[in-house]
Protein backbone atom coordinates (compact mmCIF):
# COMPACT_ATOMS: atom_id res chain seq x y z
CA UNK A 1 0.00 0.00 0.00
CA UNK A 2 1.48 3.36 -1.03
CA UNK A 3 1.97 6.12 1.52
CA UNK A 4 1.87 9.89 1.56
CA UNK A 5 4.00 12.09 3.83
CA UNK A 6 1.88 14.95 5.15
CA UNK A 7 3.68 17.89 6.69
CA UNK A 8 1.74 19.14 9.70
CA UNK A 9 1.53 22.73 10.93
CA UNK A 10 4.29 21.79 13.42
CA UNK A 11 6.55 21.02 10.42
CA UNK A 12 6.51 17.31 11.24
CA UNK A 13 6.10 14.70 8.52
CA UNK A 14 3.61 11.93 9.22
CA UNK A 15 3.21 9.00 6.86
CA UNK A 16 -0.32 7.88 6.06
CA UNK A 17 -1.46 5.00 3.90
CA UNK A 18 -3.22 6.16 0.74
CA UNK A 19 -6.73 4.75 0.36
CA UNK A 20 -6.76 2.24 -2.47
CA UNK A 21 -8.92 2.63 -5.57
CA UNK A 22 -10.93 -0.38 -4.37
CA UNK A 23 -11.63 1.17 -0.98
CA UNK A 24 -12.76 4.40 -2.61
CA UNK A 25 -15.00 2.56 -5.05
CA UNK A 26 -16.63 0.57 -2.26
CA UNK A 27 -17.19 3.77 -0.27
CA UNK A 28 -18.75 5.33 -3.38
CA UNK A 29 -21.05 2.33 -3.84
CA UNK A 30 -22.17 2.47 -0.19
CA UNK A 31 -22.95 6.19 -0.51
CA UNK A 32 -24.73 5.54 -3.81
CA UNK A 33 -26.94 2.91 -2.19
CA UNK A 34 -27.80 5.38 0.59
CA UNK A 35 -28.75 8.02 -1.98
CA UNK A 36 -30.83 5.55 -3.98
CA UNK A 37 -32.64 4.48 -0.81
CA UNK A 38 -33.37 8.13 -0.03
CA UNK A 39 -34.84 8.75 -3.50
CA UNK A 40 -37.00 5.62 -3.30
CA UNK A 41 -38.35 6.59 0.13
CA UNK A 42 -39.02 10.23 -0.85
CA UNK A 43 -40.89 9.29 -4.02
CA UNK A 44 -42.83 6.59 -2.20
CA UNK A 45 -43.91 9.10 0.43
CA UNK A 46 -44.74 11.75 -2.18
CA UNK A 47 -46.77 9.55 -4.54
CA UNK A 48 -48.12 6.79 -2.27
CA UNK A 49 -48.29 7.88 1.36
CA UNK A 50 -49.19 11.55 0.89
CA UNK A 51 -50.67 11.01 -2.60
CA UNK A 52 -49.34 14.33 -3.91
CA UNK A 53 -48.92 13.22 -7.50
CA UNK A 54 -51.95 15.27 -8.49
CA UNK A 55 -49.89 18.42 -7.92
CA UNK A 56 -47.90 17.60 -11.04
CA UNK A 57 -50.99 17.34 -13.21
CA UNK A 58 -51.13 20.10 -15.79
CA UNK A 59 -47.57 21.28 -15.15
CA UNK A 60 -45.20 21.68 -18.07
CA UNK A 61 -42.10 19.52 -18.40
CA UNK A 62 -39.77 22.09 -16.85
CA UNK A 63 -42.00 22.59 -13.81
CA UNK A 64 -42.23 18.85 -13.22
CA UNK A 65 -38.45 18.61 -13.50
CA UNK A 66 -38.09 21.44 -10.99
CA UNK A 67 -40.27 19.54 -8.49
CA UNK A 68 -38.16 16.42 -8.93
CA UNK A 69 -34.96 18.43 -8.42
CA UNK A 70 -36.33 19.89 -5.17
CA UNK A 71 -37.30 16.43 -3.91
CA UNK A 72 -33.92 14.93 -4.73
CA UNK A 73 -31.80 17.99 -3.85
CA UNK A 74 -30.17 16.35 -0.77
CA UNK A 75 -28.72 13.71 -3.09
CA UNK A 76 -26.82 16.35 -5.07
CA UNK A 77 -25.27 18.02 -2.03
CA UNK A 78 -24.76 14.77 -0.10
CA UNK A 79 -20.93 14.61 -0.52
CA UNK A 80 -20.01 18.22 0.21
CA UNK A 81 -22.38 18.57 3.19
CA UNK A 82 -21.45 15.31 4.89
CA UNK A 83 -17.71 15.67 4.29
CA UNK A 84 -17.92 19.11 5.89
CA UNK A 85 -19.93 17.86 8.88
CA UNK A 86 -17.99 14.60 9.33
CA UNK A 87 -14.49 16.08 8.85
CA UNK A 88 -13.69 14.54 5.49
CA UNK A 89 -15.94 11.51 5.64
CA UNK A 90 -19.29 10.33 4.36
CA UNK A 91 -21.08 7.24 5.71
CA UNK A 92 -19.43 5.22 2.96
CA UNK A 93 -15.97 6.57 3.77
CA UNK A 94 -16.56 6.05 7.49
CA UNK A 95 -17.50 2.41 6.97
CA UNK A 96 -14.43 1.91 4.80
CA UNK A 97 -12.28 3.83 7.32
CA UNK A 98 -10.97 6.38 4.84
CA UNK A 99 -10.91 10.19 5.03
CA UNK A 100 -10.24 13.27 2.91
CA UNK A 101 -7.27 15.31 4.18
CA UNK A 102 -5.22 18.25 2.95
CA UNK A 103 -1.81 17.31 1.66
CA UNK A 104 -0.29 20.35 3.41
CA UNK A 105 -1.33 18.96 6.81
CA UNK A 106 -4.12 21.41 7.56
CA UNK A 107 -7.73 20.45 8.10
CA UNK A 108 -9.64 20.53 4.82
CA UNK A 109 -12.11 23.43 4.69
CA UNK A 110 -15.59 23.71 3.26
CA UNK A 111 -14.02 25.37 0.21
CA UNK A 112 -11.85 22.31 -0.37
CA UNK A 113 -14.83 19.97 -0.12
CA UNK A 114 -16.76 22.29 -2.45
CA UNK A 115 -14.02 22.14 -5.09
CA UNK A 116 -13.97 18.34 -4.87
CA UNK A 117 -17.75 18.33 -5.27
CA UNK A 118 -17.69 20.64 -8.28
CA UNK A 119 -15.11 18.47 -10.05
CA UNK A 120 -17.25 15.42 -9.34
CA UNK A 121 -19.24 16.35 -12.46
CA UNK A 122 -16.10 15.71 -14.51
CA UNK A 123 -14.80 12.77 -12.45
CA UNK A 124 -18.07 10.86 -12.72
CA UNK A 125 -18.60 11.57 -16.42
CA UNK A 126 -18.28 8.69 -18.90
CA UNK A 127 -19.55 6.31 -16.20
CA UNK A 128 -16.81 7.45 -13.83
CA UNK A 129 -14.01 6.43 -16.18
CA UNK A 130 -12.31 9.85 -16.03
CA UNK A 131 -12.09 9.83 -12.23
CA UNK A 132 -10.95 6.20 -12.23
CA UNK A 133 -8.18 6.87 -14.74
CA UNK A 134 -7.07 9.91 -12.74
CA UNK A 135 -6.80 7.85 -9.54
CA UNK A 136 -4.86 5.09 -11.29
CA UNK A 137 -2.29 7.36 -12.97
CA UNK A 138 -1.86 9.97 -10.21
CA UNK A 139 0.80 9.54 -7.56
CA UNK A 140 -1.54 9.61 -4.56
CA UNK A 141 -4.62 7.96 -6.11
CA UNK A 142 -6.15 11.41 -6.59
CA UNK A 143 -9.10 12.10 -8.80
CA UNK A 144 -9.27 15.49 -10.52
CA UNK A 145 -11.23 16.99 -7.62
CA UNK A 146 -8.49 15.96 -5.19
CA UNK A 147 -5.76 17.43 -7.38
CA UNK A 148 -7.66 20.73 -7.76
CA UNK A 149 -8.35 21.05 -4.02
CA UNK A 150 -4.94 19.83 -2.83
CA UNK A 151 -6.45 16.90 -0.97
CA UNK A 152 -5.93 13.16 -0.82
CA UNK A 153 -7.93 10.29 0.62
CA UNK A 154 -6.06 8.34 3.30
CA UNK A 155 -6.77 5.03 4.98
CA UNK A 156 -7.34 5.12 8.73
CA UNK A 157 -6.71 1.40 9.03
CA UNK A 158 -3.57 0.43 10.86
CA UNK A 159 -2.24 -3.01 11.61
CA UNK A 160 -1.21 -2.23 15.16
CA UNK A 161 -0.60 -4.70 17.93
CA UNK A 162 -1.44 -3.75 21.52
CA UNK A 163 1.96 -5.00 22.62
CA UNK A 164 3.56 -2.32 20.42
CA UNK A 165 2.16 0.56 22.47
CA UNK A 166 4.40 2.37 24.89
CA UNK A 167 2.19 4.07 27.43
CA UNK A 168 -1.42 3.08 26.83
CA UNK A 169 -3.33 0.11 25.42
CA UNK A 170 -5.29 0.96 22.28
CA UNK A 171 -7.70 -1.22 20.41
CA UNK A 172 -7.00 -2.55 16.95
CA UNK A 173 -8.72 -0.29 14.45
CA UNK A 174 -8.30 2.78 16.67
CA UNK A 175 -8.76 6.04 14.72
CA UNK A 176 -6.61 8.99 15.93
CA UNK A 177 -7.93 12.53 16.23
CA UNK A 178 -4.85 14.72 16.69
CA UNK A 179 -1.86 13.93 14.42
CA UNK A 180 -0.12 16.95 15.98
CA UNK A 181 0.83 14.75 18.98
CA UNK A 182 3.78 13.46 16.97
CA UNK A 183 5.51 16.72 17.92
CA UNK A 184 5.62 15.53 21.56
CA UNK A 185 8.50 13.50 22.96
CA UNK A 186 8.31 10.34 25.07
CA UNK A 187 9.32 12.40 28.09
CA UNK A 188 6.54 14.93 27.39
CA UNK A 189 4.01 12.13 27.25
CA UNK A 190 5.24 10.50 30.45
CA UNK A 191 4.92 13.83 32.26
CA UNK A 192 1.43 14.32 30.87
CA UNK A 193 0.31 10.84 31.86
CA UNK A 194 1.89 10.96 35.32
CA UNK A 195 0.26 14.27 36.18
CA UNK A 196 -3.05 13.23 34.68
CA UNK A 197 -3.09 9.93 36.60
CA UNK A 198 -2.31 11.69 39.89
CA UNK A 199 -4.99 14.33 39.24
CA UNK A 200 -7.58 11.64 38.49
CA UNK A 201 -6.87 9.83 41.78
CA UNK A 202 -7.72 12.91 43.85
CA UNK A 203 -10.19 14.36 41.33
CA UNK A 204 -8.10 17.54 41.02
CA UNK A 205 -10.10 19.31 38.32
CA UNK A 206 -7.88 22.37 38.39
CA UNK A 207 -4.78 20.34 37.47
CA UNK A 208 -6.72 18.52 34.74
CA UNK A 209 -7.92 21.84 33.34
CA UNK A 210 -4.43 23.36 33.36
CA UNK A 211 -2.96 20.22 31.82
CA UNK A 212 -5.55 20.26 29.06
CA UNK A 213 -4.86 23.94 28.38
CA UNK A 214 -1.11 23.33 28.30
CA UNK A 215 -1.47 20.45 25.81
CA UNK A 216 -3.73 22.53 23.55
CA UNK A 217 -1.11 25.28 23.59
CA UNK A 218 1.72 22.90 22.66
CA UNK A 219 -0.33 21.33 19.88
CA UNK A 220 -1.59 24.76 18.77
CA UNK A 221 -5.23 23.77 19.07
CA UNK A 222 -7.93 26.37 19.59
CA UNK A 223 -10.23 25.65 22.55
CA UNK A 224 -13.34 25.62 20.36
CA UNK A 225 -11.73 23.10 17.98
CA UNK A 226 -11.67 20.41 20.67
CA UNK A 227 -15.18 18.99 20.75
CA UNK A 228 -14.80 16.92 23.93
CA UNK A 229 -14.36 17.27 27.67
CA UNK A 230 -10.93 18.00 29.13
CA UNK A 231 -10.60 14.44 30.43
CA UNK A 232 -11.65 12.94 27.13
CA UNK A 233 -9.18 15.22 25.33
CA UNK A 234 -6.22 14.15 27.48
CA UNK A 235 -7.16 10.48 27.12
CA UNK A 236 -7.36 10.84 23.33
CA UNK A 237 -3.99 12.66 23.19
CA UNK A 238 -2.33 9.82 25.12
CA UNK A 239 -3.86 7.17 22.88
CA UNK A 240 -3.07 9.14 19.71
CA UNK A 241 0.58 9.41 20.73
CA UNK A 242 0.74 5.66 21.22
CA UNK A 243 -0.94 5.13 17.87
CA UNK A 244 1.70 7.09 15.96
CA UNK A 245 4.77 6.02 17.93
CA UNK A 246 3.55 2.45 18.06
CA UNK A 247 3.61 2.23 14.28
CA UNK A 248 7.35 2.67 14.24
CA UNK A 249 8.17 0.33 17.09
Amino acid sequence: MSQIAINTSQNVNINFNIASVGERMLAFIIDLLIKVAYVVIVFYLFFNIFDLGYLLTGLDQWSVMAVYIVLTFPVYIYPVVLESLMEGQTPGKKLMKIRVVKIDGYQASFGDYLIRWMFRLIDTSAAGVIGLISMIVSKNNQRLGDIASGTAVISLKNNINISHTILENINEGYVPSFPQVIALSDNDMRIIKDNYTKALKVDDRQIISKLSEKIRGILKLEADSVKMTERQFINVVIKDYNYYTGKDN
